[in-house]
């Protein structure tokens, strides 16, 4: 209500565009397993850009919010690379360094005891409320190459995950047709980013992120009555029409508050008082729906201000590639309100929905269900249509050459093919049977490693060779990574 009325009164700031980036990252040890180190490393790092993430083997970094103009995006890369820096020298203190990637192919079940989760309140109570809630085990099931079913005893299955997210101020008066037109255009940007095909060995989606995200912080059970119930991992259910208050009213709608603080502000007594109120409680429960494309309340700089936030943006493989994921979607996200008008005439919520699915899935391989019916394949709509509707969405706020610079390596990227899913894919299908999986997996992520230093962007990478991997003493640590054994159950008789 307060939200309403400060929408009501233009208390919104508008006419300013800002863009940020949270980046998050795994911590390796010297055999690149998770190393559960955060703690150590973040008691070496100073400033508040580095935080804790689920798990004691991830750290996030945020970037302090930029305008869109000029060089924004070399300023970002830069700041990335900078901050990067920082977290490797001080993860080096303790034995470990950096990894971006979406999901860390040497990660394993074990890893993912509670042992592991950062000691912080946070994570504890969210861990507890969406166990209780859940009433029984999260169980995970995924199919793509490979076939993956299994129980996991708490909310540690989210730890999977490394993503690279975008933050883009809009003005509240634009707020409903720049939504509907990230939500449009998510699942083609998604196409050209992929980099996760691999879970516990596993080769499953493009992008096994999107699957693994919504069902390990799955809440529902199921039931006896034919009933609706909403994923708190969500892609959304409509186009929004006016406001985004629809969006947080649905969400406080369908989905019990998970987390609470001691004591809550009025904020109708700040308003009145002339000061901005921080909406603290509605920040926390959104914190907890996690949206695809999150609507965000915050204050910057004393104004209050409304951002999309795109979460489904895999970390890596190299901070190019991430300014460029970031680059491509923003200029989508600002272009084709002019080229296209009110989307929701064109495109259904259905196909929306459809595309962001098919493309976690498929990747560049996926074929979409485009405007006015039409259907097209990934790489053709990227090339010929996505990628001139982002340089022109761009051009009123950046220089000439980041546009070249950013949007050319998407474009070099698809019309090779390379995303960072298939180089992962094509470097395990040149190693064949070579080696136990856990070397495989051992050779990826070190190759992974090296890559990204060398800054090159992930269409232009070597495949990752075996030899990289280090040999026996690197990877015969547990049973786990030398047994080459399938383990089967047989009937009694």
């Amino acid at each position: 209500q307060a939200l309403e009325r400060m929408l009501e009164d233009g208390m919104i700031e508008s006419g300013v565009r800002r863009f940020g980036c949270e980046q998050e990252m795994f911590l390796v040890n010297q055999a690149w397993r998770p190393a559960p180190v955060a703690m150590e490393v973040l008691e070496r790092l100073d400033g508040e850009a580095f935080t804790t993430e689920l798990a004691r083997f991830n750290l996030e970094v945020n970037l302090e919010p930029m305008m869109l103009g000029g060089t924004c995006f070399s300023a970002l890369h830069e700041s990335i690379e900078e901050l990067l820096g920082m977290v490797r020298e001080a993860a080096s203190e303790v034995g470990a360094t950096v990894v971006l990637t979406g999901i860390l192919p040497t990660l394993g079940k074990s890893d993912l005891t509670l042992d592991n989760i950062s000691p912080v309140p946070r994570y504890h109570a969210l861990n507890e409320s969406l166990t209780r809630m859940r009433g029984g085990a999260y169980r995970l099931q995924l199919e793509g190459h490979d076939e993956l079913q299994i129980e996991h005893d708490s909310v540690m299955l989210e730890a999977c995950n490394s993503s690279c997210q975008v933050h883009l101020q809009v003005d509240a008066a634009d707020f409903a047709a720049m939504y509907n037109m990230a939500q449009a255009m998510i699942g083609p940007v998604l196409a050209a980013a992929v980099n996760s095909p691999i879970l516990f060995g596993k080769r499953l989606w493009a992008e096994t992120r999107i699957a693994l995200f919504r069902q390990s912080l799955d809440t529902r059970s199921t039931s006896v009555h034919l009933r609706e119930f909403s994923p708190r991992v969500r892609f959304g259910d409509r186009w929004v029409k006016e406001s985004v208050t629809e969006l947080f009213e649905e969400d406080i709608a369908q989905f019990r508050v998970l987390l609470a603080e001691e004591t809550v502000e009025d904020p109708f007594e700040q308003l009145a008082a002339g000061d901005i109120p921080r909406l603290r409680a509605l920040q926390l429960h959104n914190s907890t729906v996690y949206r695809w494309n999150r609507p965000c309340y915050g204050i910057s700089e004393g104004n209050p201000h409304l951002r999309i936030e795109c979460r489904a943006l895999p970390s890596g493989p190299t901070v190019l590639d991430e300014v460029a994921n970031a680059a491509f979607w923003i200029g989508l996200v600002l272009g084709s309100q002019s080229e296209y008008g009110d989307i929701t005439e064109r495109l259904s919520f259905d196909a929306a929905k459809y595309n962001f699915l098919t493309a976690s899935r498929q990747g560049l391989n996926a074929g979409f269900r485009w405007l006015d019916g039409e259907s097209v394949t990934a790489p053709k709509l990227i090339l010929e249509t996505l990628i001139p509707l982002a340089q022109s969405g761009l051009e009123a706020y950046v220089d000439r050459s980041e546009i070249d610079k950013y949007l050319g390596v998407i474009r070099d990227r698809v019309e090779s093919g390379r995303t960072g899913s298939d180089w992962m894919m094509r470097s395990l299908s040149e190693m064949k049977d070579r080696g136990t999986r856990s070397e495989r997996m051992t050779a990826l992520t070190a190759a992974i490693a090296d890559r990204q230093l060398e800054a090159k962007p992930c269409h232009e990478w070597a495949l990752a060779r075996l030899a990289e991997a280090g040999g026996w003493t690197q990877n015969h640590i547990k049973v786990e990574h030398y047994m080459t054994t399938q383990l089967f159950t047989v009937q009694e008789d």
